[in-house]
């Protein structure tokens, strides 16, 4: 029907172009962003998901952080542990030695003296080696280092509360420091011992006692070290699926949105075209007037 009042054809064209516009817009936003998804209003259920994975993954790499520094630190206690166990070694060398009776009292009183520097020693290595300025061993008389702490250690390992690792090992912490100080007084006090001038036979079982404390503390150090590799190979498989999942969900495919902004430009170009020709109609009118 022609009419001067209603122009139906153009109507239709006019709400094809502002269609066409609007995917040509949202094409252009999302190649422009490299995001599928720059609102809401493009995919809730999938901007909610994609939220969701987003807070995991982040909150896995700081986990991933934690479980490298909490493997430092037990790794820093342990080193500590084996230069505790390597002056043992000698200490009981000494004891071994002084126990014969081709030792002369001159020969005894040299090695008490190096024993009394070796207790000495190992006081120092366990109440002052530190992670981070914090004690982790026996820590000063009337405290407990991080590893002998009595309410043990808890470590962070993932992105959700529940996700945690506990490790006591105060008893066997307890333990080391009573046998090692029980081989030798030097481990309390700087004075010279007697531990190899008048009992050098009983100190070699002393010593044994210490040494097998110090090598459980150092197994149990060793498991944990272990478990936390495996938990920090976990997260990073979990937090490379969950970031791939993430990425499918809200990244582009620059393929398909050029087509469809191809498509739209065309489309945009032929509805404006259309509505030129429309709006010659109301003139096909006033023809029929004349």
């Amino acid at each position: 029907m022609l009419s001067l009042h209603t122009n139906t054809a153009a109507l239709s064209a006019q709400n094809s172009i502002s269609k066409t516009q609007k995917s040509l817009s949202t094409s252009m936003t999302r190649l422009s962003t490299g995001f599928r998804i720059n609102s809401a209003m493009d995919d809730a259920a999938g901007l909610q998901i994609a939220s969701r994975l987003k807070a995991q993954t982040s909150g896995m790499a700081v986990a991933m952080r934690n479980t490298q520094n909490s493997t430092s630190m037990l790794q820093t206690a342990e080193g500590a542990l084996d230069e505790v166990s390597n002056m043992l070694v000698r200490m009981k060398d000494l004891a071994t030695q002084a126990a014969d009776a081709s030792s002369t009292t001159d020969d005894k009183t040299a090695m008490q003296s190096e024993y009394d520097a070796l207790g000495q020693e190992l006081s120092n290595v366990l109440k002052n080696t530190t992670f981070a300025g914090t004690k982790l061993l026996a820590g000063d008389t009337g405290t407990n280092g991080t590893i002998a702490s009595t309410a043990g250690m808890t470590f962070q390992i993932g992105a959700s509360s529940s996700e945690t690792m506990a490790v006591d090992l105060s008893t066997d912490m307890a333990s080391l420091v009573t046998d090692v100080g029980s081989a030798t007084s030097n481990y309390a006090t700087a004075g010279a011992g007697t531990e190899l001038t008048s009992a050098a036979n009983a100190t070699i079982g002393s010593l044994e006692t210490a040494l097998a404390s110090v090598g459980k503390v150092r197994s149990g150090l060793g498991a944990a070290a272990n478990r936390l590799e495996h938990v920090y190979n976990n997260l990073a498989n979990i937090s490379t699926n969950s970031k791939a999942a993430t990425g499918l969900i809200m990244d582009v495919d620059f393929a398909t949105e050029s087509s469809n902004m191809t498509s739209s430009q065309m489309l945009l170009q032929a509805g404006t075209a259309m509505l030129k020709q429309t709006n010659s109609m109301s003139s096909m009118v006033m023809s029929l007037l004349q």
